[in-house]
């Protein structure tokens, strides 16, 4: 819940690895693998096509960034 309430108030942002990792865990995170499960898993349950995603973007080496999606 932490992890998509911050990608949330930061929509557009891109937001790095560590930080994401030192504000949902503090200081005693730094395992990059560990979060990028959690964000599969997050992708699962909010994604039609986590394969594909459009709500959150995966930016390689960096972080990622939540998007705002207009639905039609």
């Amino acid at each position: 819940y932490k992890l998509i309430c911050l990608l949330a108030r930061n929509i557009g942002k891109v937001l790095a690895h560590n930080f994401i990792l030192n504000e949902i865990w503090g200081n005693y995170a730094s395992d990059i693998p560990a979060l990028r499960v959690f964000m599969a898993t997050l992708r699962k349950k909010i994604e039609a096509d986590p394969s594909q995603p459009k709500y959150i973007q995966t930016h390689i080496g960096v972080g990622y960034r939540m998007l705002r999606v207009a639905e039609d």
